[in-house]
């Protein structure tokens, strides 16, 4: 599974990368705000994008209906350090394989919500 980490915080890339790798998920590139999101999920093509809902120049949910219109569109899984409840109806209504909050993030999870075979790490 090819992921894109797309997070405004280096620290939190950082974690997240390490663990989806501990995983054996090979995590193909980050960015830190949505343009970069954009561009490298074109030039990349990873299958999944763990897409941060608040970034610094675009809306986390304004990118996801951006990668939803590519012609080969990833499976989108938003984070966020909200929680769904904070987030309201949004995120039921955004073109995403799911919600995972921050800290439930693991590779059996991001798996589940991309709907992905079960993952073996």
């Amino acid at each position: 599974m090819r992921i894109l980490i797309v997070d405004d915080h280096a620290g939190f890339r950082r974690v997240a990368r390490r663990l989806l790798e501990a995983c054996g998920m090979d995590v193909v590139g980050e960015a830190g705000n949505g343009r970069e999101a954009l561009a490298m999920t074109e030039q990349l093509c990873p299958q999944v994008v763990v897409l941060d809902v608040l970034l610094p120049d675009m809306d986390g949910f304004v990118v996801a209906h951006e990668l939803a219109g590519l012609p080969s569109p990833p499976r989108v899984v938003l984070i966020s350090s909200l929680t769904r409840a904070e987030l309201g109806t949004r995120v039921d209504t955004a073109p995403v394989a799911g919600f995972l909050a921050k800290e439930d993030l693991s590779g059996q999870r991001l798996a589940d919500l991309a709907g992905l075979p079960p993952w073996p790490g």
